[in-house]
């Protein structure tokens, strides 16, 4: 038997078990949320490390999601960014000190490393760190002992655990840039695809949703593949393929119907969802969720963290922004207005919340 063959098979046998709210079925009661690990257990481990994965997956996430960005080479590899000085030790490498570049993406200015610039072979000599080591110095403590992964190592490791676990772990990644990667001749969409069709995971039933901010990206990849699409969006600004669009636009009643053209959900900034108020509190849920569902889009609002610098004044437990605020009030706010599941970077906290 082929190993596309085998992985396939594989891939069917595990979708026994996939999270319910994966895979729904008219006339059933409405599907338990879904909880997606942001980056893995961002909070607690370096972000797009499979020991954050893992972590992840030991709290219990349905999907674990990782942000996609190609190597000179054209593997995929998993980062937030495609400029890795933030992420990695690579400024520590004199031999890559000569790679230092800047760049214009997505009409920003940036000076660093970049992922493009390097092969596989290159990348696996640095190692990963902790992005916000002042608001998580817990998380810092592991910088230094893993290599950056591929998406290929991520979605080997889902299914070692979901077979340990005997549940089902999806992954839920991104196209970071792909405009850019696009102008450079390193195209994400068909890299992407190859990556889903070799592990038996382009279709609709697979547990894979794939995400995206720009919408030519989106509506290429739905010409190309089975796999299910999300739109995300932020409060503000717009796509960078689409200067003269906003995201405030895509998410009224007529944005939705067009976005449900292309994709089969939405992925919002939470504060969309749940705004906050002057005083600092939560208020009361927005129509954003229902609108979406009227359009026939599953709702995966973006992401909710623990720390007080992320969550609004009135949240805040103690003065320091490194300390837990109360965070599950974001939670059960976001599982009370209809959302199909959330991202975390503390997926632990969210399965707790959920119930």
């Amino acid at each position: 038997m082929s190993l596309t063959r085998r992985r396939a098979l594989a891939a069917a046998t595990a979708l026994a078990a996939m999270p319910a709210a994966a895979q729904p079925k008219a006339g059933s009661p409405k599907p338990r949320p879904i909880v997606i690990a942001h980056r893995g257990a961002s909070g607690e481990r370096p972000e797009h490390t499979l020991m954050g994965y893992r972590l992840a997956i030991a709290e219990g996430a349905d999907f674990i999601e990782p942000d996609l960005v190609p190597t000179k080479d054209g593997h995929l590899v998993v980062r937030h960014e495609n400029e890795i000085s933030g992420t990695t030790d690579v400024a520590s490498h004199p031999e890559f000190a000569a790679r230092k570049a800047t760049k214009v993406i997505d009409g920003q200015t940036i000076e660093g490393w970049f992922t493009e610039d390097f092969t596989l072979a290159e990348l696996k000599t640095l190692r990963a760190r902790e992005r916000l080591p002042q608001l998580r110095p817990a998380s810092a403590a592991f910088d230094g002992r893993e290599a950056i992964p591929t998406y290929q190592e991520m979605l080997d490791l889902a299914k070692v655990e979901s077979r340990r676990l005997g549940r089902t772990i999806g992954t839920y990644p991104e196209m970071k840039h792909p405009t850019y990667f696009a102008s450079i001749g390193l195209r994400l969409e068909h890299r992407l695809l190859d990556t889903l069709k070799a592990n038996g995971l382009d279709s609709r039933a697979a547990p894979v949703f794939v995400q995206c901010f720009e919408v030519g990206a989106l509506k290429t990849f739905r010409t190309l593949s089975r796999a299910r699409l999300i739109q995300l969006v932020s409060a503000a600004g717009g796509p960078a393929d689409l200067p003269a669009v906003t995201y405030r636009e895509m998410i009224t009643p007529g944005g939705l119907q067009a976005v449900a053209a292309y994709a089969d959900g939405l992925g919002p900034e939470w504060p969309l969802v749940i705004p906050a108020t002057p005083e600092g509190a939560l208020g009361p849920a927005s129509s954003l969720v229902g609108d979406a569902h009227a359009a026939g889009l599953a709702v995966h609002p973006w992401t909710v963290r623990a720390e007080n610098f992320f969550l609004p004044r009135g949240l805040w437990r103690g003065t320091s922004p490194t300390e837990h605020g109360d965070v599950d009030a974001v939670y059960r706010a976001l599982w009370a207005s209809g959302v199909d599941g959330l991202f975390s970077d503390f997926p632990g906290l969210a399965v707790a919340s959920r119930g």
